[in-house]
């Protein structure tokens, strides 16, 4: 069959092999060997204040030390929930160097989604940005959680609970001890990248060492190895959240590989990445098309800001409308591409590489040691692939497939069948290999790069008196790529309001999954047995959008 075959091949440049090369060692170890390598070069730049390689290490070690010393150990795990600053880098590190587990927390989360997190993961040491520690200590009595360092970015400074301290603190004791750790990259797992699924349930993805080492590898053979002219002392704008798998592996820990200064910005601010870019004249940019359709907004100072020197602009964690797409490559002469993966995958599966054309609408093609079918499900269990041009689920296989969910072997086994990661995405594949992503097999909203689950929505507005049914969709945005809106119906005699209802789930929810847009209608659709019909009204409100 064609997918035997891998008809995208024959596209790989000579110099990007088949199988990536991954070495037998912990991501502490390739933090190492890059220190080696590029030692006194500039690894992070941050608002002036730049960290070399060998200041890095100096930095992970001391923090390793101090976690050493408070009893932290291999297995256990640290919740990290800060923007993106160095310290994240060496907070990071500083876990993978006592075979720790990092737990990533998006700094949105609302206090009900930290508990949640810390309760699942049982993580008893976190590292937070000082002005969300009052939402840590909140909801700490109900965790495991025993130590809070807490990261200051502004030099004002406020009081810590009983035996917790600021990150600095960490650093003054010259006396490092830190303990042999034996990790085993295969099965030792580094980080837990909280998802959902179709449950609404968030699961904690468990990416090994080694699911990380492959996949940054695996992203970085297609850009940098086809690039004879890499600078030696080059920048990349770091301003994906690493809290995201896709900002961590397919960013920050690719430009440690590179030996890249990475200049750390903590937010996208829409100016400050336009001036940052024409002051820095970086040779990388990721985005996610939100950004994109923001720079797009502004095409006199898009056009200035000198986008057309950038060797690679990508973008990923949401579908790339072909028109926006277009959009920037007319303004600024660059040329976009786009790309596909998901947590369970650490996170990249494809994109399309700087040595190929990019074809509009396509997310490129698998990365090296990535396996990919389409198919459909001929009998409970026993799949097929479909012809080339047909659409049928994504599925993969490769060494950056995840290990499983945390304490979820049912749900690992739902979605990992015979090593292959069943992605819910249906998808086609054309006759020269490229990838398209059609639909969402799943109900997953994806709304500005982040994802949403809409049963864990609807378990939020369930809590409001008054709301007797929910049905929680994502509609189609210009500017988020969806948004989120809820129908509900309200049981008899309550009035309570539109309002009411969009400032409960605000309250109760990360900025990004609360509803913009709320219905109240009399009746939801149901099937024969009662179940609500979620696609039913997906399908109403997209009618709307294209009539």
């Amino acid at each position: 069959m064609v997918y035997q075959q891998k008809p995208w091949l024959k596209w790989y440049d000579p110099r990007v092999e088949e199988h990536v090369s991954v070495k037998h060692e912990s991501l502490y170890d390739f933090l190492e060997s890059a220190v080696d390598r590029f030692s006194e070069k500039p690894a992070f730049t941050f608002y002036g204040k730049v960290f070399s390689y060998k200041e890095t290490k100096w930095m992970v070690e001391r923090l390793a030390s101090a976690l050493h010393k408070e009893g932290f150990k291999k297995g256990d795990r640290a919740a990290i929930m800060l923007p993106n600053c160095p310290h994240y880098i060496f907070s990071l590190f500083a876990v993978f160097r006592l075979g720790g587990i990092v737990v990533q927390m998006n700094p949105m989360y609302v206090e009900r989604e930290i508990e949640y997190v810390l309760e699942d993961s049982g993580a008893k040491y976190m590292i937070v940005l000082d002005s969300f520690y009052p939402r840590v200590k909140k909801v700490q009595p109900s965790t495991s959680l025993k130590r809070v360092i807490a990261v200051n970015l502004t030099g004002n400074r406020g009081e810590l609970g009983e035996g917790d301290y600021y990150f600095e603190a960490a650093l003054q004791d010259d006396d490092v001890n830190l303990p042999e750790v034996e990790i085993d990259p295969h099965e030792d797992v580094a980080v837990l990248q909280y998802t959902g699924g179709t449950t609404g349930v968030p699961k904690g993805v468990m990416l090994t060492h080694y699911n990380l080492l492959a996949n940054f590898n695996q992203v970085c053979d297609f850009i940098y190895n086809t690039c004879d002219d890499v600078p030696e002392s080059f920048k990349m704008i770091t301003v994906l959240p690493m809290f995201h798998v896709y900002g961590l592996s397919s960013v920050a820990l690719c430009g440690i590989r590179e030996g890249a200064n990475q200049i750390i910005l903590p937010r996208f601010d829409l100016k400050e990445v336009m001036e940052t870019i024409k002051r820095e004249k970086p040779f990388i940019f990721a985005g996610v098309p939100t950004m994109y359709f923001a720079l797009n907004s502004l095409p006199e100072a898009l056009k200035d800001c000198g986008f057309s020197d950038v060797y690679y602009a990508g973008s990923g964690g949401a579908p790339l409308p072909v028109e926006q797409a277009k959009a920037f490559e007319n303004i600024t002469g660059s040329t976009l591409r786009d790309g596909y993966g998901l947590s369970e995958a650490s996170p990249t599966i494809a994109f399309n590489p700087p040595f190929l054309p990019r074809k509009y609408g396509s997310i490129g093609i698998p990365v090296p040691s990535t396996f990919v079918r389409i198919v459909r499900e001929i009998e409970d269990g026993e799949y097929v692939d479909v012809p080339v041009g047909e659409s049928g689920e994504l599925i993969v296989k490769g060494p950056q497939v995840m290990k499983g969910y945390w304490n979820r072997p049912k749900d690992t086994e739902d979605v990992i069948k015979d090593g292959w990661l069943f992605t819910g995405d249906i998808a086609k594949m054309d006759e020269e290999g490229y990838l398209y992503i059609l639909d969402r097999k799943k109900d997953m909203i994806i709304a500005s790069g982040y994802n949403v689950y809409p049963r864990e929505v609807e378990e939020v507005l369930y809590k409001l008196e008054g709301v007797e049914e929910a049905i929680v969709i994502g509609v189609p945005d210009s500017y988020r790529g969806e948004t989120v809106k809820a129908f509900i119906k309200l049981k008899d005699g309550c009035g309570i309001s539109v309002e009411e209802i969009i400032a409960f789930a605000k309250a109760n929810l990360a900025p990004y999954k609360a509803p913009k847009e709320v219905e109240i209608l009399a009746e939801l659709p149901k099937s024969s047995v009662g179940k609500l019909l979620r696609r039913v009204l997906r399908d109403e409100e997209i009618a709307k959008v294209k009539a």
